[in-house]
């Protein structure tokens, strides 16, 4: 966030009013002419920017001429571009995926959680660019912040571990997620299919990949695997051996804590 508007009114948030207006703090009045302009249509402007040109098409400026209006008449909604960046991410993420039926084990519920959060992800890869600013602060993004706790609910893991363990898995969308489009975004701008640039790649790195300099990089190219697949694995494939790991490594501290309860069966008893 860009300043601390704490001292400016009696709500006392602490926050920009723009992020305070998505929490419903602050309201539109009722008397007289509706503006011409809002914060939501300014917001609905640079997210169409967004997914159209990508982040880097969204400025003050650009917003301002896809509204038709002058670039100073913005700030009277929102201070600075870093804000808006967070109303653009809070008003595509959506609402977290329902809550797990009572009783769901942690490795069902943090799974069912990240792979909502990599449709979401790939539905808006431009938001992947949003630099990280602060924790969660607007409404959608607390929400998601809420339901990736619960999963993990039944768990002995402490607070801040629980945490961590979010982080991590959020971290791993988030990589995922902006790997995967850069490589489409490679593979597009070739003019060429994923399959002939993968076996190009193949064909050129067994040239270069010296059995003495590189030996071990040399043994994986012997065995075939940047070689196309007569029958192409699931898309999907890496992201869920990726997340599986990642889930045996909790699975091992959730066991050390002293096992799971279920959703819905550690609430007010976690350790720490």
């Amino acid at each position: 966030m860009t300043q601390d508007n704490s001292g400016d009114d009696d709500i006392g948030t602490g926050l920009p009013p723009s992020i305070e207006a998505a929490w419903g703090l602050r309201e539109r009045p009722t008397k007289g002419r509706k503006p011409s302009l809002s914060l939501s249509r300014i917001v609905d402007a640079a997210v169409s920017l967004a997914s159209a040109e990508g982040l880097a098409a969204v400025s003050m400026g650009r917003v301002a001429k896809k509204l038709g209006v002058s670039p100073m008449s913005l700030y009277r909604y929102v201070a600075a571009k870093d804000e808006l960046y967070v109303l653009m991410q809070e008003a595509i993420i959506g609402d977290p995926p329902a809550p797990p039926a009572p009783g769901t084990d942690w490795r069902t519920a943090m799974s069912d959680w990240a792979w909502a959060m990599r449709r979401v992800s790939y539905e808006n890869l431009w938001a992947l660019r949003i630099p990280v600013f602060s924790p969660p602060a607007t409404p959608r993004m607390v929400a998601w912040w809420e339901s990736g706790l619960v999963t993990l609910e039944g768990t002995r893991l402490d607070w801040g571990e629980k945490l961590s363990v979010m982080l991590m898995v959020n971290g791993y969308v988030r990589h995922e997620a902006t790997l995967m489009a850069d490589l489409a975004a490679a593979v597009t701008a070739s003019g060429q299919s994923a399959e002939h640039v993968l076996a190009k790649y193949g064909r050129t790195m067994r040239r270069l990949a010296d059995p003495e300099r590189f030996p071990t990089v040399a043994e994986m190219l012997a065995a075939g695997v940047l070689e196309v697949p007569d029958e192409p694995e699931s898309p999907d494939h890496e992201f869920a051996f990726g997340l599986e790991r990642i889930l045996d490594g909790v699975d091992l501290l959730v066991r050390e804590r002293g096992g799971d309860s279920g959703v819905g069966g550690g609430r007010g008893g976690t350790a720490g």
